[in-house]
This record gives C-alpha cells, sequence and structure tokens, in this order.
C-alpha cells in the first residue's frame, strides 16, 4: 500500500535520475476530450498508439484510461500493452503524473506535485483539473509507491529536466509565472526542487519555445541527453521570435558550469517548418467555454527537442517535413549512437499543445 511521506525526498537520500537513465516502464494516457483533440479524438488516439506501440517495443508501458475509453483503447492497442482504467481530464502524463525519485539502495518514490492544468484560474488550459490532480497518488497505489505530496506548491513534469547528477534546467517564462506560485520568489522556488529532487543548481532559461500554451516549458525547448549533454531546440532564421530564444537559451547553456563544475555540451535541433492549425482541424474540435480554442492559423510550439529516452531508443516526433524531420534523426543519430532512433509522426499531438515528451513519463529501474 501506497502511504505519503511528511518529510522531502532530499531529506530521505532520493534523487530524480536522468531520463537517460534505465526505466522499468512508461505511463502514459489515453486521449478523449473533444474540446481539445480533434474528431472525437480518434487521430490522437492513433498516434498515441503509435507512440505506445514504439515504446513497448522497448519497456513496458502502462496506458492509463477512462472508464468510458477503456474498451476503445484495448481495440486499437496493439497486445502487449497493459491498460487499466483511471479517470481523468486530459492525457499528459508527463505534467499530471508523478515524478520518481530513487536512492542508492534502489527503492523509488515519487512526488505528487499540485497540477492546475498549467496555470489554474490565471491561465489555465482546461477547467476542471482535479482528476488530474489525483493521477500520481492513483499511479503510486498501483505500483504501491510512497509519495511526497506538494500540497501548496505546483509544479508539471515538463516544466523541468535534471541530469541525475545535481543540475536542473527550467525556464523563468514557466517557473516564475503567475499562475503557478504567485506567493513565492524565485529562490524559494529553487530550494524547494533542491528538496523534492534533490539537486543542487537550478540552470535558468528565460524562455521556451514560441507560443507554447504552458507558458514555454523547457522539455519543449532543451533536453538532457546524459550528464553534460543537452539537445537545444533552434532556428537559423533570424526573422523568427523562435530565434532570440534558442539564441539566449544557447548563450546561457554553453557559459554555464553545472552542478559538477562542466560545461555543458550542446548539440542544435533545427524546429521544423512552421506548423499551423488547418481550417478543416480547428473545425474538428469542440468549443467549450473554459478550454484554450484551437484556432485555424495558429502556430504550433512544434520541437524535435520534445522527444522521449526510453531503453535503448529514442521516439522523437517528425511533422512529414522532408527536411528536418531528417536533419533531426541525423542529429539524435550523432547524440546517442548506443540506442535506435525511431521517430513517429506527431501532427496530431501537437495539435492538442504538446508532444511525445509531454505524453510519457518514465519510471526508473528499482527495487520499489
Amino acid at each position: 500500500m501506497s502511504k505519503r511521506i511528511n518529510s522531502t525526498p532530499k531529506q530521505d537520500g532520493y534523487r530524480m535520475p536522468g531520463e537517460f537513465e534505465e526505466h522499468s516502464k512508461t505511463w502514459m494516457i489515453w486521449p478523449e476530450r473533444t474540446d481539445n483533440w480533434r474528431n472525437g479524438a480518434r487521430p490522437a488516439q492513433q498516434a498515441f498508439a503509435e507512440v505506445a506501440k514504439a515504446i513497448s517495443k522497448y519497456e513496458e508501458v502502462v496506458m492509463c484510461v477512462s472508464k468510458n475509453k477503456y474498451i476503445n483503447a484495448l481495440d486499437m492497442l496493439p497486445a502487449g500493452i497493459k491498460v487499466v482504467e483511471m479517470e481523468n481530464d486530459d492525457s499528459w502524463m508527463r505534467d499530471s503524473g508523478p515524478t520518481f525519485v530513487i536512492n542508492n539502495e534502489g527503492k523509488v518514490r515519487a512526488n505528487d506535485w499540485e497540477f492546475n492544468a498549467w496555470g489554474g484560474e490565471v491561465d489555465g488550459l482546461y477547467f476542471p483539473w482535479d482528476k488530474d490532480d489525483e493521477v500520481p497518488k492513483k499511479v503510486c497505489e498501483l505500483e504501491n509507491i510512497d509519495t511526497y505530496r506538494t500540497d501548496g506548491f505546483v509544479l508539471e513534469g515538463g516544466s523541468i529536466h535534471v541530469d541525475g547528477e545535481g543540475t536542473l534546467i527550467a525556464t523563468e517564462a514557466c517557473l516564475l509565472s503567475e499562475g503557478r506560485n504567485p506567493s513565492m520568489s524565485k529562490k524559494e522556488i529553487e530550494d524547494k526542487l533542491k528538496e523534492h529532487l534533490n539537486i543542487e543548481k537550478v540552470i535558468w532559461l528565460k524562455n521556451g519555445i514560441y507560443l507554447d500554451e504552458t507558458n514555454e516549458h523547457v522539455d519543449n525547448i532543451i533536453h538532457y541527453c546524459a550528464p553534460g549533454v543537452v539537445a537545444l531546440a533552434w532556428t537559423d532564421d533570424e526573422t523568427d521570435p523562435q530565434y532570440k530564444f534558442s539564441k539566449e537559451a544557447y548563450d546561457v547553456l554553453i557559459n554555464t558550469a553545472d552542478a559538477k563544475g562542466r560545461k555543458l555540451k550542446v548539440y542544435k535541433l533545427h524546429i521544423p517548418n512552421t506548423v499551423v492549425i488547418t481550417k478543416e482541424e480547428s473545425e474538428g474540435v469542440d468549443s467549450v467555454d473554459g478550454t484554450l480554442p484551437r484556432e485555424e492559423g495558429d502556430r504550433q510550439a512544434a520541437s524535435y527537442a520534445n522527444f522521449y529516452i526510453a531503453n535503448g531508443v529514442i521516439i522523437y516526433p517528425t511533422f512529414n517535413d522532408p527536411k528536418y524531420d531528417k536533419l533531426a534523426e541525423e542529429v539524435l543519430k550523432e547524440i546517442f549512437p548506443d540506442r535506435e532512433i525511431v521517430g513517429v509522426y506527431a501532427r496530431e499531438i501537437i495539435l492538442g499543445g504538446g508532444n511525445i515528451h509531454c505524453i510519457t513519463q518514465q519510471q526508473p529501474k528499482g527495487l520499489k
């Protein structure tokens, strides 16, 4: 039985491992809300199924599904993917799910962050979000993993990237946003991260990906690939608003030492050509008060940095971009010579506001 621990991971000797460390499984949530996903969420479900299928060749995948869509998910998912019933508000397991931590003995616990749909009543993306806020507790109950609940402190898993050796990267645009922890100073937020992830240093980037509706989550602009190694979303087009964001991030990353005193090696992952919502795609989404609308012509925050590292493989998003899909594959092969590089067409996922990293959450290998 899972229980709530009234201390912090740092006090108890637990740390958040890097995503590139070994996993026991990957957690996902099945998409269904028709005010975010077009055409009854069927195209998104097909994309999620492809991501789950790709990961499942390398590690276990558990798909959490609401009661109403349980049979639907069983029908669409390949054999071997575990399907469990779990109520939810939307399908962003990276953000609403638990952030696991591990100790030197291989025992696993998890942070149960307070979740408010990326901004609550200030600029949250949907209402209500109470089912999503219960997802970490339910996941950890299934796994018999104890949790650290952060009542009064809002965070999403996509807003942090760690190297597992004491360094965390985040964006000011997100973590200092008014809709999350407005009563806390930057230092107080840093101190909270240090206690719950057992890190020593936070590297702050100013911005993330242009027009990212999560207030510019860090996992859309950079990805920790190994200790001291980072992939950065980039553009060579100096007229693109993203250029300023990426250039500022690049300058910070190459001029900042990590917690171990290392200078970071930064690989550039050029963003795809601009992805915008079509009239057909916009009209396929139900209009509901309290949910961010999907309007024709809206630019999407498409980025190849939003890939997922699983055991032995990189699952990265593709956009049918003849130039930059291939370039991303080549860069990822250079970064990860010992892993398979697998692309999954992800337009339907980006249309919902995120990408492959956003819909996955790794559980580290441990002894529980």
